[in-house]
């Protein structure tokens, strides 16, 4: 029995990483030619906050590193840095799992829009601080607000089709012993 369950946990973190993969894969896909005037919302980062929030057991912190650092090489941006970034929320988020596995999602929406936001300013203030080439700022909050946007269809998405959903009270208590 446990190595069914053990089973199914490397299953799913296999598809984290599929699926993130799959991600990064179309948003380099060259669909349009002309530029935008606005940024799409960061898919990554809305379906990891979402998975890392219903089991953080399926997203194990290198398994997030190693996607975020390559997405940060493949889309030119610093190396490294919105990946440490996203690690750090991710763990806070993880911390505040217990709380807000009894929360509702509104409050559970609203820690994850605080902690978007307090990523996209930790990393226009570190690129500034090292003179950095900076985004400009208008398609980098159009970002932040469509991430914090398209947060709940990524919880919708990852319940409905990948069947991440909150564990049990049982499940969760195993799940902060382990976690």
């Amino acid at each position: 029995m446990a190595d069914l369950a053990r089973s199914g946990l490397w299953v799913m973190r296999a598809i984290y990483v599929t699926f993130c993969l799959l991600v990064i894969l179309a948003h380099l896909l060259p669909l349009e030619t002309l530029p935008r005037g606005w940024a799409p919302p960061d898919y990554l980062i809305a379906f990891t906050f979402a998975w890392a929030l219903r089991r953080p057991d399926y997203v194990p912190i290198l398994a997030i590193a190693g996607v975020f650092l390559l997405a940060d090489l493949l889309f030119q941006r610093p190396p490294g840095l919105l990946a440490a970034l996203v690690v750090l929320g991710t763990e806070y988020l993880r911390i505040r799992f217990a709380e807000l596995r009894d929360a509702s999602f509104a409050g559970e929406w609203i820690a994850v829009c605080v902690m978007i936001a307090a990523i996209t300013l930790a990393n226009r203030l570190i690129l500034s601080v090292v003179a950095s080439t900076l985004p400009p700022l208008a398609p980098s909050v159009i970002q932040m607000v469509l991430t914090m946007a398209f947060y709940p269809f990524a919880v919708l998405l990852s319940q409905s089709l990948l069947g991440v959903r909150k564990p049990d009270p049982r499940q969760a208590e195993t799940l902060g012993a382990r976690a």
